[in-house]
């Protein structure tokens, strides 16, 4: 048995075959636990190549895994083979991602760089005596069709189905926005560029461990041995060991430095494995991935840590004891970060952000502003930090804005606390949070969050525990300044006041009134119309009417909802709208009561700063114009002051008779989301009397035609002015 660490150029640039035998299982590998994390350490890579900082030094390789092969006798003339005993999900894939690149760089590259692909994805057509030999890798029989479908020079849709073709379609999407993510401050930083970079990445910056057997070895028996033996060793086992071994070269005590700096962090605690979005990892590893990148300033890709930590320690020379106790002191405090109080800011933006938000990912920014004793950092200032970035990212959930580059957001505010102090570090988060203005990074401003929450159905739009924690949060708010009263009780149930099935005791008046109904049903998922009840009271709730009276006289026992909320919940979001609606609970309440929720939300997360984009929208170009930005005061006729004004305004520009678009076009130009009636109910775009949408369409001068709710399309017509 033979071990060769090789680049993808030294494995697939000869005319060789990898073939996967029929008894293997097909390729099972999906975009959360592996297609998307091996697309973010290549870019990393790819990133690293660009950064004119690096000062032409090359970015250690990527690590990718090892695969198995068995050498295949092969007569004279025929192209090489070998089979695949153990590695084809990671051969497969690396086949997909190479193409994908090749793909993207023959729309937005250098042909240059897509023939050096192409020689790692095809074998000369010439020397093939079958179709099939073309491919450097061919899968399982089972696979053999999607991976045609997207290998072959002409790709088949006809195979959607195909997880392999989910794959090819995952890194061309990806690497494509990547690619044209550049220029916006960097007119150097064009698609070629980057993808040359990327380029450069893929085919000699990644490596894999090829193991070839030898005549004699036993394939089954070293599989079995890969994969089903012994335990893994975390990357915190290899950071011990190193550290170790290098303190006992320094002539350290290392009984002394195991004892008072290693021990507390050698217990069951550390090696709990714990969430991370989707997957589980052991609390050690997620620390020392926080503690290397809050130290390089730089992301740190999981499968990396124990080789950035290696070279850190070569770099540095440092003396371990001394890196030992400094990585204890960050243990301490990365421990501390998860058990303060929650009447605490620190408590709060842990419960809030890392908890309910599931934002890990801030970890190392929190660790640094938490290391901080008083003397260097005043409490002021990193209270001014964690509120400053809550806020960032609960606007930005509210509103459903993607939040895909808060890794590299997180490491620009390492840089930017540690560029301006800790003396500063908060007036410095603040700052940088209010001068991002790409749509990734823009702080969400006051009448964006405004306009979002008024109609949002939240309920459905957002996981439960972060409506829990904004439903918890204007509890708190309503009781009084924080550390001012006691805090909501966490884990209660969200209730809807008026129920999801209001047919029943709630459909008086509305029943059989298709207008009435579908403006009941844009009420019941919003924000007015949720609370916060313990789970023993929100059975009994139900479906029940308001009021008393209403639930003798259909023959319920016991009360209505009000009367249940008012004798069982302590809190004031239930007191204050049972004692305020003491007959009915109705749509415009749901509505009053959405704004005065919204109010809070604006103060318990402040954007402070200058709000850069509520003053303009963008607009649809004439033909042979590019797109522009128009103010809002500038309308071509009588103003309209609804919530779909950049809708309004958006129509009022245009210059054509008709406009085709689909409905994600249409919330994209409104700048929210449409209500659920708009995909369910065509009446919803023509009802202009009992539509907010509709009437905006009246008032702008057009109207809707061809509304096709499977297709979701719609199409705007200039409304004749005697209509």
């Amino acid at each position: 048995m033979q071990s060769r660490t090789l680049s993808p150029t030294d494995i697939f640039s000869h005319h060789t075959r990898y073939v996967v035998p029929l008894f293997q299982r097909p390729y099972v590998w999906n975009r959360d636990e592996q297609w998307e994390p091996l697309w973010e350490d290549v870019r990393v890579v790819a990133e690293r190549l660009l950064d004119p900082g690096n000062g032409g030094f090359p970015p250690s390789p990527h690590f990718l895994g090892a695969v198995v092969l068995d050498q295949q006798s092969t007569p004279s003339g025929y192209i090489a083979v070998r089979r695949v005993i153990d590695g084809q999900q990671r051969l497969t894939t690396l086949q997909l991602l190479l193409d994908a690149v090749r793909r993207v760089v023959q729309q937005h590259g250098e042909p240059m760089d897509e023939q050096a692909l192409k020689i790692l994805v095809r074998n000369e057509s010439q020397i093939a005596r079958h179709p099939s030999e073309v491919f450097k890798v061919w899968p399982t029989d089972r696979d053999q069709a999607g991976f045609q479908a997207v290998m072959g020079e002409e790709t088949d849709h006809g195979q959607t189905a195909s997880p392999l073709v989910h794959a090819h379609g995952f890194f061309v999407g990806t690497i494509t926005e990547w690619a044209l993510a550049g220029g916006e401050d960097n007119p150097l930083d064009t698609p070629a560029r980057r993808l040359g970079a990327l380029v450069h990445t893929v085919r000699d910056h990644l490596r894999l461990v090829v193991i070839d057997l030898e005549p004699g070895d036993n394939a089954q028996v070293i599989f079995e041995t890969l994969n089903h033996r012994g335990s893994p060793l975390l990357a915190a086992d290899l950071i011990k060991n190193l550290l170790f071994q290098v303190a006992e070269g320094q002539g350290a005590d290392i009984d002394l430095l195991y004892r008072e700096y290693w021990a507390p962090m050698d217990y069951d605690y550390w090696r709990q494995k714990v969430s991370q979005g989707r997957r589980l990892r052991p609390r050690i590893d997620m620390f020392f991935q926080a503690w290397l990148t809050m130290r390089l300033r730089q992301e740190i890709a999981q499968d990396r840590i124990f080789l950035e930590f290696r070279d850190l320690l070569r770099r540095e020379r440092a003396v371990v004891a001394e890196l030992m106790a400094e990585i204890a002191a960050d243990a301490r405090v990365y421990r501390d970060m998860t058990e303060m109080p929650q009447h605490t800011v620190e408590g709060t933006f842990h419960y809030r952000v890392v908890k309910a938000l599931d934002t890990a990912v801030v970890a190392p920014l929190q660790l640094w502003l938490m290391g901080w004793n008083e003397s260097r950092m005043p409490e002021e200032q990193r209270h001014l930090a964690l509120r400053a970035l809550e806020s960032w990212l609960v606007r930005r959930s509210l509103c459903r804005a993607t939040v895909k580059d808060i890794n590299r957001l997180v490491v620009e505010l390492l840089k930017a606390v540690h560029e301006a102090g800790p003396e500063q570090a908060g007036e410095a988060v603040r700052r940088h949070l209010e001068d991002q203005r790409a749509d990734s990074r823009y702080w969400i401003d006051d009448e964006q969050l405004r306009t979002v929450l008024d109609t949002a159905p939240l309920y459905k739009s957002l996981t439960r525990p972060r409506l829990r924690m904004l439903l918890e949060a204007l509890e708190d708010s309503l009781r009084g300044p924080m550390g001012e009263g006691q805090q909501c009780p966490r884990q209660l149930t969200v209730e809807h006041v008026m129920p999801q099935e209001w047919g029943e005791h709630w459909g008086d008046g509305v029943v059989g009134d298709p207008e009435a109904e579908q403006r009941r049903e844009e009420h019941i998922h919003v924000l007015g119309n949720l609370t916060l009840v313990n789970g023993k009271l929100n059975p009994a709730m139900s479906n029940r009417p308001w009021r008393d009276a209403t639930a003798v006289a259909r023959g319920l026992p016991g009360t209505g909802k009000r009367a249940l909320l008012l004798e069982h919940s302590t809190l004031k979001l239930n007191a204050r709208l049972a004692v305020g609606n003491e007959k009915e609970w109705t749509e415009s309440d749901i509505d009053q009561r959405t704004e005065h929720l919204v109010d809070h939300i604006v103060r318990i997360w402040p954007r402070t700063g200058p709000s850069a984009r509520s003053a303009v929208i963008t607009v649809q170009a004439e033909a042979g114009d590019t797109e522009e930005e128009r103010p809002q005061s500038e309308p071509l006729g009588n103003v309209y002051q609804g919530k779909y004004q950049s809708l309004w305004s958006w129509l009022r520009n245009q210059v054509q008779d008709q406009v085709p678009m689909s409905f994600s076009e249409v919330a994209e130009i409104a700048g929210m989301p449409l209500p659920e009636s708009a995909y369910n109910h065509a009446a919803h775009w023509y009802a202009y009397e009992g539509s907010a949408l509709g009437r905006a369409i009246r008032d702008a001068g057009w109207r809707a035609t061809e509304v096709d709710l499977l297709a979701e399309t719609v199409c705007f017509a200039r409304s004749d002015p005697e209509d």
